[in-house]
């Protein structure tokens, strides 16, 4: 990349040391390791690179280097570990400084009884549920990145699956983030039913670092469940759909029951035709009644069944988690999508046939939510095509990785309804100097 920048190196540097009293971390463009420069690369729209890197270590620092950042009309890109800097939209201006919040890592507490963990936003999904399955209990979260996320990244990009559990969205209880002026503000609380003040976790969630930057949050935690089961169910569309109708009317109970385009069961090496993978997740004795009955359900539709169990469960979800989420390659885009349930197979059908048998997704049952890999030369008119179609059933189709080439030509959220106006009202509020990770979600903000 050639690089040019916008702001004299030393004019930050030395504003940033001289005002903040601490360890900034602070690098710059030449000091990143090279994983790093690439993350930033992909995230950006301009040829003219950060100046600077800072990982503070306490919100207070985070909050200063903000107000600094404010003062000086810098704008900032908000991140966590990195892993999806690159989802939304470009940034159309040059910016001058990244702050990630990998470095605010601590878990501040965990009340086992009342079934809640409050944690800054740097800390790790993976370090979390370690900490958390050692009391017997876990967050249900998903993320494309599971190793790699951080709480805050996971809050700030919406990603997890929902199911059981709902959207990350439903599991915060209360948050606190530094605004663009710096100052910190809170909203929640740390119990379940703290119903105190605006609910702001919803609306920084998915808000992608545009509103405040995350820097504690508290969420729900549930019991492990003592066992699980998975149930594979094989056919064509119409017999998929006649299981899809038979689970819904059956009172199972399942964690996880997701839609399968066929390559992606091919890809998984699983068998042919489209699929229906449905999770079981409770107590020994409830999961292998469920299991079982919905193997049968799949016997009785003349689907072919296959029952996971221990390691080979864990291995099944590991590598679809890994098929739809890392692009294949460089040209490869990965896209969140999301549909009315009822018109999730005949989707999954059609993008079938307009990928010629080699589109990658998976799609949530009982939401319509999903995610979508294409691949080859035709990909910018078949994602013209996939959105029109959710668009036409109530829905919506999103880029999240993709060539930047890609992205300059089609808009990443190409969201077209009626709330853009208050949306933007609400950044302007929230950050009135346009600060916060500009144009990085729908409609410029």
């Amino acid at each position: 990349m050639n690089v040019r920048y916008q702001t004299p190196l030393s004019a930050i540097a030395s504003t940033l040391t001289n005002s903040i009293n601490s360890n900034l971390n602070l690098r710059s463009w030449l000091e990143l390791e090279p994983e790093w420069q690439e993350k930033i690369q992909t995230a950006l729209a301009t040829t003219e690179i950060p100046i600077h890197w800072v990982a503070p270590e306490t919100p207070d620092t985070l909050s200063a280097l903000l107000q600094q950042a404010n003062r000086n009309s810098w704008q900032v890109l908000i991140c966590g570990n990195g892993s999806k800097l690159s989802w939304g939209g470009l940034p159309q201006q040059p910016i001058p400084l990244i702050i990630g919040t990998q470095r605010l890592n601590r878990i501040i507490e965990h009340a086992v009884d009342d079934l809640t963990v409050t944690v800054e936003a740097g800390v790790k999904l993976a370090d979390l549920q370690r900490t958390l399955n050692q009391k017997g209990q876990f967050v249900p979260l998903h993320p494309a990145y599971p190793k790699a996320s951080t709480i805050g990244g996971i809050v700030a990009t919406a990603d997890t699956w929902r199911q059981r559990y709902g959207g990350v969205r439903d599991l915060i209880l209360g948050l606190s983030f530094a605004r663009a002026d710096g100052q910190i503000a809170k909203a929640g609380g740390r119990v379940v039913k703290n119903v105190a003040g605006y609910d702001l976790m919803k609306l920084f969630a998915g808000s992608y670092g545009t509103l405040g930057a995350i820097s504690q949050i508290a969420l729900r935690t549930y019991p492990l469940p003592e066992a699980s089961e998975t149930v594979l169910l094989l056919g064509t569309p119409d017999d998929i759909e006649k299981g899809v109708r038979t689970l819904n009317a059956s009172g199972l109970t399942p964690y996880r029951a997701d839609l399968l385009s066929p390559a992606a069961i091919k890809q998984l090496g699983l068998g042919s035709g489209m699929g229906l993978l449905v999770c079981f997740q409770s107590i020994a004795e409830s999961v292998k009644a469920q299991s079982t009955q919905m193997e049968s359900l799949g016997q009785q539709l003349a689907l072919q069944t296959t029952c996971y169990r221990t390691e080979a469960e864990i291995t099944l979800w590991q590598e679809l988690q890994q098929l739809l989420c890392v692009p294949t390659s460089e040209a490869a885009i990965t896209c969140k999508m999301g549909i009315i349930p009822t018109e999730a197979i005949s989707f999954l059908r059609d993008f079938d046939q307009l990928t010629g048998g080699q589109g990658l997704g998976v799609i949530h049952g009982s939401t319509g939510l999903g995610r979508l890999q294409l691949n080859g030369d035709e990909v910018l008119g078949q994602v013209k095509n996939l959105r029109s179609r959710c668009e036409e059933n109530r829905g919506f189709l999103t880029l999240l990785e993709a060539p930047i080439s890609l992205k300059k030509q089609f808009d990443p959220w190409g969201y077209s309804g009626n709330a853009l106006g208050i949306m933007k009202k609400i950044k302007t509020k929230f950050d009135p100097n346009n600060i916060l990770s500009p144009g990085r979600f729908a409609g410029g903000i």
